[in-house]
Parts: C-alpha cells; sequence; structure tokens
C-alpha cells in the first residue's frame, strides 16, 4: 500500500462528495482526493491524475457505474475500484466485482468501514461489505446466484431494468438516466428479447426473484 492513498471520488451528488472526501481527510493513510460528478469525466481523470483508487457510485446518471467500471478495466486492467452504493442486492455485488470492480461497501455501512475499504483495496486485496460477503457464501454454496438472463444485459441495459422493474415508466426512465425517450424504448426492447417476456409485468416477477424490487422510498434518485 502506498504511504499516501490517492482517491478519485465519483459521485453526482456534490453534497454527498463533500461528506466523504472530509470524512477521508482525517486520515492519515489518504492523500489527494479528486473528484468527478459523471463517469463520462473518470477515465480522463485517472488518465490525468493516476490516483491508487476510484470510489464510484453506481446511480449516476450518463453512462452510469457499471459502464464507468468497464470503461477504467479496459483502459488499466490493474486500475483498483470500489463501489460504494446505496445498493445491497447481490445482483449489483455480483455485476460489479465481475466488472471488474475490487470491492463493494454499501453507503449504510459505518465511515470508518469506508477507510478500511480503502486501504485495503489500495493494498491489492478484495473487500466486499461483510453482511454482504456472508450473503454471497451462502448463495454460492447453495448455487443461487444471479441468473444468466441477468448476466446477459449490458451494463446500461441493466439500469434499464431497475428502473422499470420498480415501476417507473420508460419516460421517466429516460429523465432519470439522462437519455432519450427512444434509446430507452430500444434498451427496452432488447431486455424483453433477453429474458424472453413480452411485458413489464413479467420483468418486475424476474425483477422480484432477483430481489431487486424495491419500495418507493428505496429507489435511488437518479438525477
Amino acid at each position: 500500500m502506498p504511504a499516501k492513498i490517492d482517491v478519485l471520488l465519483v459521485d453526482d451528488h456534490a453534497v454527498v462528495r463533500a461528506g466523504y472526501k472530509a470524512y477521508l481527510s482525517l486520515s492519515d493513510q489518504i492523500g489527494i482526493i479528486y473528484e468527478a460528478e459523471r463517469g463520462e469525466a473518470v477515465c480522463q481523470l485517472y488518465n490525468q491524475y493516476q490516483p491508487h483508487i476510484v470510489i464510484l457510485d453506481l446511480s449516476m446518471p450518463g453512462i452510469g457505474g457499471f459502464e464507468s467500471i468497464r470503461r477504467l478495466i479496459n483502459r488499466d486492467p490493474n486500475c483498483k475500484i470500489l463501489v460504494f452504493s446505496i445498493h445491497n442486492e447481490l445482483v449489483y455485488v455480483t455485476r460489479a466485482i465481475k466488472a471488474g470492480a475490487k470491492g463493494y461497501i454499501t453507503k449504510n455501512s459505518g465511515p470508518e468501514m469506508l477507510v478500511l475499504a480503502v486501504c485495503q483495496v489500495a493494498s491489492g486485496n478484495t473487500f466486499i461489505e461483510p453482511s454482504l460477503a456472508q450473503q454471497l457464501a451462502i448463495n454460492l454454496a447453495s448455487n443461487q446466484g444471479v441468473s444468466d438472463q441477468i448476466k446477459a444485459l449490458s451494463p446500461r441495459e441493466f439500469d434499464v431494468f431497475c428502473l422499470l422493474a420498480n415501476g417507473l415508466t420508460t419516460r421517466k426512465a429516460a429523465e432519470k438516466l439522462c437519455l432519450s425517450y427512444k434509446t430507452v424504448c430500444n434498451h427496452t426492447t432488447a431486455i424483453k428479447e433477453k429474458l424472453g417476456i413480452k411485458t413489464l409485468a413479467e420483468l418486475a416477477l424476474i425483477a422480484t426473484r432477483q430481489g431487486i424490487i424495491q419500495t418507493p422510498a428505496e429507489i435511488p434518485d437518479i438525477q
């Protein structure tokens, strides 16, 4: 682990970034903290500053978190990415790790866990929030992984899938993701084809089985 860990903090909410930055700055192990509010800026800033670790939210407008992970790993397979997300569903954890992230913690975890996770990932280790790691172990032991159908969805298709499953209309999903209505319609058609379904009710059923359906208060505010 480097003497001081330089961090690129990526979250679309300025107030959230300010809070995390303030806490990270209290640690003697943290060096320079760079910031980005959208995935589109991540690769450019990563190349420019070469931080030791990227702390990345998943629910962002534009290209989103999963696509950001994919682009970072394509540019630098050794890029150390820690996902820091509101989502505690295993499907998100599994997809993030599969995409190349080296760590995953939720925003419900204590601030001290954020520093611990940063240090572990910066040292070359993998770190998953203990409660999530336990659930993953149980699922692996019982062979209850994420379905192959869900795995087949692209990062953006997965974002659209989650929003539609939680009751958003196609137009509202487009607004949330800063995409055109036509683009989301095209994604919806591709999702239905990959899942082998015809209706949104069937889509919601699959999401329920994967633990993706959330109450309205839990739906991430992607704006």
